[in-house]
């Protein structure tokens, strides 16, 4: 019985990575898709971002060579290049250039290598290999429930190196690791890239829980570390990821172990809409739409649900060029795009999916980007619909005591 059923997962394997094998990607990686599908997954192939000349793209080149984040020169032209629009093989070394990642990694005293030779430790003794941590899933759900609900760390005679902190955290990561992408050739099937790829992004978010263990892992990392691994080396993206979740200027003040942080920019959101579509924000008050229902799934995944990828990563060009006002000047941009449809609608079953899932013709680059452009969001007014929702949230009136 234990041979018949051993055959039958060889060929569900086999079955599986012919078809992975069989799948053909678009540039950006992801598989392509009939159109009846492309709706299910919400992904658009159809790509319209501008392609420089040779002439440009030597001139970035050059900029790249000597670059110095401290130049207002340097930042300047860098900022022209991202309007004009990245080349897709020049994006990893801007990004780089931008987080300053070299510089983060030489200044820390954290080793990315020797963390992973730790944390293999607790692998071992769990009896799981970082490159079959999705089949792994049901083994910590079964560890973790035999270690029981009070905490109780392992008992054994030959200690093992793993706590119940470990498992949650491990598990935790490889149930997010089975939604990231679950369409890009890095990441989909179980075709050796994709074994290596959730491989990458494992380790990747691992070390940032052990690097900054206040912070730890939280819903939305998986994606953001994905799309790092996408354009950078698996050690430059560690760091590229530590720079955006701990640097003040990008998501600093945006990420935290309960989400508290979050919640508290979409209610500084909620003042942006306020202010600047209040026509459109008491509609959707009135319907019972509230910000947090589509701004924190925006927020936590940096709006990589958008179905055109040149669009997301313009988004994120602009992300790290500008940091954390460039989070909330692409969900204005969204919200104004749609807001003709928005006003017509009265009913919250039909205006959630719609901003859950921005259409195509909505997203798509030659739309989206000029838009998002033509938006402005100051550093200034930030701190201002900030204070503004602090001062808000002390004077609400507290709850009366229960007698």
């Amino acid at each position: 019985m234990k041979r018949r059923s051993s055959i039958n997962a060889t060929r569900r394997s086999s079955t599986i990575k012919r078809r992975s094998e069989n799948l053909r990607f678009d540039e950006f990686g992801f598989a392509l898709t009939k159109k009846k599908d492309q709706k299910l997954h919400h992904r658009c192939h159809d790509y319209s971002y501008p392609q420089l000349s040779s002439v440009r793209v030597k001139e970035l080149c050059e900029l790249l060579s000597y670059w110095n984040g401290a130049s207002f020169i340097c930042k300047s032209q860098i900022e022209r290049f991202i309007r004009m629009g990245i080349p897709p093989s020049l994006r990893g070394r801007v990004w780089k250039c931008l987080l300053t990642t070299d510089i983060l990694r030489d200044a820390s005293d954290f080793n990315y290598q020797m963390c992973l030779s730790e944390v293999r430790g607790p692998l071992v003794d769990l009896g799981i290999s970082e490159y079959g941590i999705l089949s792994a899933i049901t083994t910590l759900s079964d560890t973790q429930n035999d270690l029981g609900l009070n905490r109780q760390q392992p008992t054994s005679p030959s200690k093992p190196r793993y706590s119940v902190d470990d498992i949650t955290l491990f598990r935790q990561i490889a149930l997010d690791l089975q939604r990231s992408f679950p369409t890009h050739r890095s990441l989909m099937g179980e075709s050796p890239e994709a074994i290596e790829g959730q491989a990458k992004l494992f380790r990747v978010l691992i070390a940032y829980a052990k690097y900054n263990p206040k912070v730890g892992y939280t819903q939305g990392m998986s994606y953001i570390a994905a799309v790092l691994l996408m354009e950078l080396g698996e050690e430059e993206a560690f760091w590229a990821l530590v720079a955006l979740l701990d640097k003040p200027k990008y998501l600093g003040e945006m990420f935290d172990l309960s989400l508290t942080k979050v919640q508290h920019q979409v209610k500084v959101f909620d003042q942006f809409l306020k202010h600047r579509k209040p026509q459109l924000s008491k509609h959707m008050e009135s319907v019972g739409i509230l910000s947090v229902h589509f701004v924190m799934p925006w927020f936590l995944t940096l709006f990589t649900s958008l179905p055109c990828w040149d669009s997301v990563l313009a988004v994120w060009d602009l992300l790290i060029l500008h940091g954390l006002s460039a989070v909330f000047r692409t969900a204005l941009t969204i919200v104004e795009l749609l807001e003709p449809r928005l006003m017509d609608l009265k009913d919250e079953g039909a205006i959630l999916p719609l901003l859950l899932r921005v259409p195509v013709d909505v997203a798509q680059y030659t739309v989206l980007v000029p838009a998002l452009w033509n938006t402005e969001v100051q550093d200034w007014e930030l701190k201002c619909m900030n204070s503004l929702e602090l001062d808000e949230s002390h004077n609400e009136p507290k709850a009366a005591p229960l007698v």
